[in-house]
């Protein structure tokens, strides 16, 4: 057994489990899984649960100095509510409402909601499109000069890296760039907590110049399901503002579960993390090489300043393979993916996996594409992420979020102003945005994907046989 991790929360978990504990506290299970079963078992409160109520904060606090001193941020908070809640704590500390914002049109929804609640309105500025998975890319830098040119009012500009498919962008010069207009870029790195932590894998955003980071610790990380971590410099961001914010979408019951696995994972990260990021980089070009032998499969790949080398992204389309049913056969023998659509297969390789996980899935992909071989065709690229295919704005999103909305057969929809969020899922970037012109193009596209399998989110009608207008603005 390997030496215990210096992660003080992570212990008070695990001494909490064993003491014998009798609370006269929530949760209501009171630790016991006579009444519901095992999926109780290990849930324990931050609060008179890990840390005593009057401890707890203290304790809190040392853990999420020692994981800023790990990234080089001078704050940083623990979230038991995912990337999400932190893209929504960076929404709510820039600007003012009506303050106008830029951000990559391949923002997650979770960061458009943040728009929704803090009032700011955004300018797109378009990502590069991948030719393999027709899924976005990075953001190039002069295409964010040109918007801050054109919008010296912006308050703020953010950005995704690493995209969905591992894809990348400058931030060093989009840093830059962003501060000579004098604002701050803001990361959403949920896909990105390894990065900085190997030779081989590029910096992560604070390193490059960012002034925040949002990251998922149970995305690339060994951490529990929803847990993230929200750093920041405060040169050009307020800390009293960044903390409100956090603390206003965050629970005030938060699971000491969660949090203490944080702490673990960071733990493991500064001990452990070159070993086992090494090992994972090196399963990922193993499996790149194997599957680049397969006739017609495209495999991503690139240097790891334009693609995050533990990402397996897979394009079918040349094989004639569709992504639905190979994602059938893998799941029946117990392989999820993380994405699968008609032409491409995502798969998330972390340092948890060995040889013995990722060689075995590498192979049942391989058996798959042969059994299931068509003709090849065509990458069809997402519609609504083309240079100049951004459909024009008549509502900020917070206004078209609170209009009067009704439900309109999609084919009457065109040129009327979308009411709600639609994103086909994952990756959950809004293909439309409230208070945006539907277009025939989106609304086709849309039908099409639902007829195809794919998982429309988020919408009223997720078949897409109608759609949320607004009718009336309040």
């Amino acid at each position: 057994m390997s030496e215990p991790l210096d992660a003080p929360l992570a212990l008070a978990w695990e001494r909490h489990l064993t003491s014998g504990a009798r609370p006269f506290v929530i949760p209501g299970h009171k630790g016991s899984t006579d009444l519901v079963g095992p999926v109780v078992g290990g849930d324990v409160p931050l609060f008179a649960g890990v840390a005593s109520m009057r401890e707890a904060p203290a304790v809190l606090k040392g853990a999420e100095q020692a994981a800023g001193q790990l990234w080089g941020a001078d704050w940083c908070r623990f979230s038991v509510a995912g990337s999400t809640h932190g893209n929504q704590t960076m929404a709510l500390a820039v600007g003012q409402p009506g303050d106008v914002v830029l951000a990559t049109r391949a923002v997650h929804r979770s960061l458009l909601l943040g728009f929704v609640l803090a009032g700011l309105s955004p300018v797109w500025v378009q990502p590069d499109v991948d030719e393999v998975s027709g899924l976005p890319g990075g953001i190039p830098v002069d295409r964010l000069a040109t918007a801050l040119a054109a919008h010296p009012e912006a308050r703020a500009v953010f950005v995704v890296d690493p995209g969905y498919v591992g894809a990348r962008s400058d931030v060093a010069g989009l840093a830059r760039t962003a501060h000579a207009a004098d604002v701050p870029l803001i990361v959403d790195q949920a896909w990105g907590a390894h990065l900085g932590f190997h030779p081989l894998l590029p910096p992560h955003a604070l390193a490059c110049g960012a002034d925040a980071l949002v990251t998922s610790a149970h995305k690339a990380l060994p951490a529990y399901t929803q847990a993230a971590l929200v750093m920041a410099r405060t040169q050009r961001l307020d800390r009293d503002r960044l903390e409100r914010a956090f603390e206003a979408t965050h629970t005030t019951s938060p699971s000491g579960t969660i949090i203490a696995s944080i702490d673990a994972a960071r733990a493991l990260l500064a001990r452990d993390g070159e070993r086992l990021l090494g090992r994972a980089i090196a399963l990922v070009a193993d499996a790149r090489a194997r599957l680049a032998e397969v006739p017609g499969l495209a495999v991503l790949d690139g240097p790891p300043s334009e693609l995050d080398p533990t990402r397996l992204v897979v394009g079918l389309a040349g094989t004639g393979a569709l992504g639905f049913a190979v994602e059938d056969e893998l799941d029946a023998l117990g392989f999820a993916v993380e994405l699968a659509d008609r032409d491409t297969i995502v798969a998330t390789v972390t340092m948890a996996d060995t040889a013995d996980t990722v060689e075995p899935f590498v192979e049942a992909l391989i058996a798959s594409v042969e059994r299931l071989r068509g003709d090849a065709r065509e990458v069809i690229p997402a519609v609504w992420l083309g240079e100049g295919s951004t459909p024009e704005a008549a509502l900020t999103p917070r206004e078209a979020f609170f209009a009067v909305h009704e439900a309109v057969p999609s084919e009457r929809a065109v040129g009327r102003v979308a009411g709600e969020i639609v994103a086909p899922y994952p990756p959950g970037i809004p293909a439309v945005v409230p208070g945006e012109v539907l277009t025939a193009e989106v609304l086709d596209a849309l039908r099409a994907a639902a007829a195809r399998g794919v998982r429309v989110a988020y919408a009223a009608d997720p078949t897409m046989a109608t759609v949320q207008v607004v009718t009336r603005k309040l």
